[in-house]
């Protein structure tokens, strides 16, 4: 195997810094290990951000999520660290973190997390009306 896990997350600039963009992950193959029993939890994470200066590059982000596979983490921590982390590596204008983890003991446990830069402020949201094809009028 080439690949190895790695804690190491890689950057490359924002081709767009002067403009907010959302950029929209996700990684439905998180693991890692429960740390009272040692059983897996898996989980879905969904990553979104608006990138400031720098983007997190994806192999490395694949790399780094497979980091977590053998380590005991609370669901509340490793959702924390992961955003700390990725915080830490690109600098975003926003970025939230959603772990959603598959049911253990009959509970499914989702845990977000959001980092917002200070002073930034989303533009307003816009409502764009769907065009309808079937009567070529809007709906």
């Amino acid at each position: 195997m080439t690949s190895k896990p790695s804690k190491m997350l890689e950057t490359f600039s924002n081709p767009q810094p002067t403009r907010d963009y959302h950029i929209h992950m996700e990684i439905p193959e998180f693991t890692c290990l429960c740390p009272k029993t040692g059983q897996p939890d898996f989980a879905t994470l969904v990553l979104d951000y608006v990138a400031d200066e720098k983007c997190v590059e994806l192999k490395s982000l694949k790399l780094y999520i497979w980091s977590f596979r053998n380590e005991g983490h609370f669901h509340e921590d490793v959702t924390n660290r992961i955003l700390d982390d990725l915080v830490a590596a690109t600098q975003p204008r926003f970025m939230r973190l959603t772990a959603k983890f598959y049911v253990r003991g009959g509970i499914f446990t989702n845990v977000v997390a959001e980092h917002r830069k200070p002073g930034w402020q989303p533009a307003p949201h816009v409502e764009l009306n769907r065009f309808d094809t079937q009567s070529n009028t809007r709906g």
